[in-house]
């Protein structure tokens, strides 16, 4: 295993800042606001050739303890501390030696685990006087830095190469009982994944590619044409606030891995977190709400719900989770319409349905979804409860299913006997006066699966034509839980219109 730190400290001395410039890729969210990361944040810093799993935690205050949402806060940091390896202890030079600066360093030092003291926003070396009185914590020597522009980084990171790596590079011992270093030397895990695009007629395989997923890069493994394995599903939990994303991410997980409150926008930065499930590895991310823009007020809340909806763009499948008690919203409808746009794969979850009492109610509230989301009649619909657990094999089966049709992929001369069949019971239309040729048909790429239709007169092919050739696929194929793209290009033209 490689060997993990964890940035640790008093909320808001820049440690998401720190985090950021150590892993680079998505950032964490930050801001001025005390108590701003409530979760346990995973990324990857790759020091000439050693990669280190990074932990940003969010702030350490033993004074919360009434305080259900900083007792959590405090609860997850003291977990990313027990499984690291090494902690980097942040404090503010700007604002000085604090109190709460020296319980901190009162717990972490404890533990018993190697402590690198790193002094923040020392901007420059007119400053370096104010590290001085950081001794009196008895952590050694403080290092100047500056996580917002880079000062003091090189130098940080040297210390913390230093006191991973070299033991085990001169003794050649292995992973010690609570330690891993030595451990961390090694390619990055490689996971299965990769979009092939381009004309299909001209190459029917599937190319491979490497994809960031914010945590360091990853290659995944190409799917193949008529097999069902897959590489590692990145699943995004959306919805509005207080529909159960967090609970549903913590069910699958089986841990606190986010933390759970009444209070709607608990959850700020997404949270990736790694499951295999039935045999399939799975990357869940856990997002913040999203409520509509006129409701949205603070910057924090703001960032957070772009930081969620970025989480479309960069998922297999999309859940969005409903609060069954409460029903589907136009908000929720708008959250469907931007994961159609984005063209992720959907999978509908009716969270909180052991709240529905018979099932008149539970055929009612499908009923009222299908009415809600009509214009998408492909995404499949589940009623789950993550409280109890029920329906969440099932939810997790639908991911799977849909994730591989998102990257279904079918031949070009197979697609052309399908057109053919198709243009004997409904031809392309007639467009001023001619009727439109096509010459063949063919599928451009997956993710998701988007076609091609070369014809004489591409302006020709009218949209209500193209929804009735996806209809025809999807009654052929299936292609459940994905959505589809039609293009029509002229024969020499290489621009889809």
């Amino acid at each position: 295993m490689r060997p993990r730190i964890a940035i640790v400290g008093r909320p808001n001395v820049g440690k998401s800042t720190l985090y950021n410039r150590m892993v680079g890729g998505r950032p964490a969210l930050v801001h001025d606001t005390p108590g701003l990361t409530r979760d346990r944040r995973y990324g990857e810093l790759d020091y000439f050739g050693k990669v280190i799993d990074v932990v940003d935690t969010g702030g350490l205050d033993p004074s919360v303890e009434g305080d259900v949402i900083g007792a959590g806060i405090h609860r997850q940091a003291w977990r990313g501390i027990e499984e690291s390896d090494l902690l980097v202890l942040v404090v503010d030079g700007s604002a000085g030696l604090a109190p709460l600066d020296a319980e901190v360093a009162r717990l972490v030092r404890a533990t018993g685990k190697p402590i690198v003291l790193a002094v923040n926003k020392i901007d420059s070396p007119k400053r370096d006087v104010d590290v001085a009185e950081f001794h009196q914590l008895g952590l050694g020597d403080p290092l100047p830095v500056s996580a917002a522009h880079g000062r003091g980084f090189d130098a940080l990171l040297e210390v913390i190469a230093d006191a991973l790596f070299d033991g085990a590079e001169e003794t050649g011992e292995g992973e010690a009982e609570g330690e891993r270093e030595g451990a961390a030397e090694g390619e990055a895990e490689a996971e299965g994944d990769g979009e092939a695009e381009g004309e299909a007629e001209e190459e029917e395989g599937e190319a491979e590619e490497e994809e960031g997923d914010g945590q360091g890069q990853r290659k995944r493994r190409p799917w193949r044409r008529g097999d069902d394995e897959v590489g590692a599903i990145r699943v995004a939990f959306v919805g509005k606030p207080n529909a159960g994303k967090s609970s549903l991410t913590n069910r699958l997980l089986g841990e606190e891995r986010s933390l759970v409150h009444h209070e709607p926008g608990t959850t700020t930065d997404p949270v990736d977190s790694p499951l295999t499930f039935a045999g399939q590895d799975y990357i869940l991310v856990d997002t913040a709400g999203i409520r509509r823009k006129a409701r949205v007020d603070e910057d924090v809340e703001k960032l957070a719900v772009t930081l969620a909806l970025g989480q479309i763009e960069r998922a297999d499948v999309v859940v969005l989770v409903i609060d069954a008690s409460l029903g589907p919203s136009e908000q929720d409808a708008r959250i469907a319409g931007e994961i159609e746009k984005a063209g992720r794969s959907l999978v509908i979850a009716l969270n909180k349905a052991d709240l529905l009492r018979g099932e008149k109610a539970q055929d009612e509230l499908r009923q009222t979804v299908k009415d809600t989301f009509h214009f998408m009649p492909w995404a499949p619909i589940t009623m789950l409860s993550a409280a109890r657990g029920d329906g969440v094999d099932k939810l997790m089966d639908l991911v799977k299913k849909s994730a591989q049709q998102h990257r279904r992929r079918i031949t070009t001369s197979e697609l052309n006997r399908f057109f053919a069949e198709v243009c004997e019971v409904v031809p392309p239309p007639v467009w001023r006066g001619r009727s439109v040729r096509v010459y063949f048909m063919t599928q451009a790429a997956v993710r998701p699966p988007t076609f091609i239709l070369k014809a004489s007169a591409p302006e020709g092919i009218s949209p209500s034509y193209r929804r009735f050739l996806a209809n025809q696929l999807r009654k052929r194929y299936g292609f459940r839980g994905t959505p589809l793209r039609i293009f029509t290009r002229a024969r020499d033209d290489k621009k889809p219109d």
